[in-house]
C-alpha cells in the first residue's frame, strides 16, 4: 500500500502520531508481540470470495475448518488499517487506594486507537466495522486479557479489573467523534484538554456483548490462523 506524502502527514495528525525510523518501527513492532498492555489486530478488507463448499469433495466440505491463511486473508494488497488497545492503571484510583488491601482489584483503563490508513477505504464504513468487531473481541477475550495484563502488571493484588475503555480525539475530528458515539462512547466533557482533544468512555457491563451485537450486521466468529 503506498501511502502519500500529504496523506501521511494527514494521517499522523488525524492519530496524533509521530513518524518512526525502521529502527523505532522494528522495536515497537517488538514491544507489540512480547509486551502484556498492549493488543493490536491489522484491519483487512473481504479477501477473495473462496471456492463454495458444494464444488468441493463432501469429505474436505465436512472435515476442513474455516480458517486464516497467512499471505491470503492477510495479503499486504488487502491491509486497509489497524486497531489496537492500550491497557494504562487507574493512576487517580491507585492513588486512593491502600497499598496493604490486597483483595482489591488493581483497576486498569483501556485506551482504543484505530486508523483506516488507505484513502480508498475511508468513508466506506470500514471504521465502524472495525471497532465493534474489535469491540465484540475485547468483551468475549476479556478475562484472557487481564489474565495476561496481570500476570505482568498485578502489583500484589489479586486481580486486574477494567473500570472502562476510553478514546481521546482531536477536537476537530469529528468524524471520528461520531464514529466512537455510533459505538456507544460518550463524551465526560465538551471542553476539550490541553491539547485539544476531547475524551469519551464506555462502561461495560453484562449486557454489553449483546447490546454490541445488536449494533453489527454480522456476528464475527473467531477463526485459526494457519501459516
Amino acid at each position: 500500500m503506498y501511502l502519500s506524502k500529504q496523506h501521511n502527514q494527514d494521517l499522523q495528525a488525524a492519530t496524533a502520531s509521530e513518524p518512526l525510523t525502521l529502527p523505532e518501527e522494528y522495536a515497537m513492532q517488538t514491544s507489540w508481540r512480547t509486551d502484556a498492555d498492549k493488543l493490536t489486530f491489522i484491519a483487512c478488507c473481504n479477501a477473495p470470495a473462496p471456492v463454495a463448499a458444494s464444488s468441493l469433495p463432501s469429505t474436505s466440505a465436512s472435515s476442513s475448518p474455516l480458517h486464516i491463511t497467512a499471505g491470503r486473508e492477510d495479503a499486504p494488497r488487502l491491509m486497509v488499517g489497524d486497531v489496537n488497545l492500550f491497557l494504562n492503571p487507574d493512576d487517580e484510583e491507585e492513588a486512593e487506594d491502600n497499598d496493604q488491601i490486597i483483595d482489591r482489584p488493581n483497576p486498569v483503563i483501556g485506551e482504543v486507537e484505530i486508523m483506516i490508513a488507505s484513502k480508498e477505504h475511508q468513508g466506506k464504513g470500514l471504521g465502524r466495522e472495525t471497532l465493534l468487531t474489535f469491540l465484540w473481541y475485547i468483551l468475549t477475550s476479556l478475562d484472557a486479557i487481564m489474565l495476561e495484563y496481570h500476570s505482568a502488571h498485578g502489583k500484589g493484588k489479586t486481580t486486574s479489573e477494567m473500570k472502562y475503555l476510553r478514546v481521546k480525539i482531536d477536537k476537530d475530528n469529528t468524524r471520528s467523534i461520531k464514529l466512537f458515539e455510533s459505538a456507544g462512547f460518550t463524551k465526560v466533557n465538551e471542553t476539550p484538554n490541553y491539547f485539544g482533544e476531547l475524551e469519551l468512555r464506555w462502561s461495560m457491563l453484562p449486557s454489553s456483548r449483546k447490546e454490541m451485537e445488536s449494533k453489527m450486521d454480522v456476528v464475527p466468529k473467531l477463526l485459526d490462523y494457519k501459516s
